[in-house]
């Protein structure tokens, strides 16, 4: 018997793979983290991940573009914060499932 995949109408495979891809990367989900403390420009963000401001752009893009971030006109800078609707719940429902669910030895990086 064939069976069709299970298809959600308003996302496809494609939109998924975006999505959690920018979740995936290290430097992104620094991003997240520091903009969950408090909004921030290129250059705060910069200076406290350690990371060159270009890099720092490339990846607001990406963030931008998903609507993870969003950004605002601040004089010549842009002010970046995450997405209140939407990313701030699932970080919040994250850290739920992680206290909850990921005690086990294979959740816990200990390379860090």
């Amino acid at each position: 018997m064939n069976k069709k995949p299970c298809e959600v109408p308003f996302m496809n495979h494609h939109s998924y793979n975006i999505f959690f891809t920018n979740l995936a990367n290290p430097l992104k989900i620094g991003i997240i983290l520091a903009l969950r403390k408090k909004g921030r420009n290129v250059g705060e963000l910069s200076k406290e991940l350690g990371v060159e401001q270009s890099k720092i752009s490339h990846a607001l893009k990406c963030l931008k573009e998903c609507k993870i971030v969003e950004a605002k006109a601040d004089g010549k800078s842009r002010h970046y914060t995450l997405n209140k609707e939407t990313i701030l719940p699932m970080l919040e429902l994250i850290d739920k499932h992680a206290s909850v669910h990921c005690k086990n030895k294979c959740c816990v990086n200990h390379s860090h």
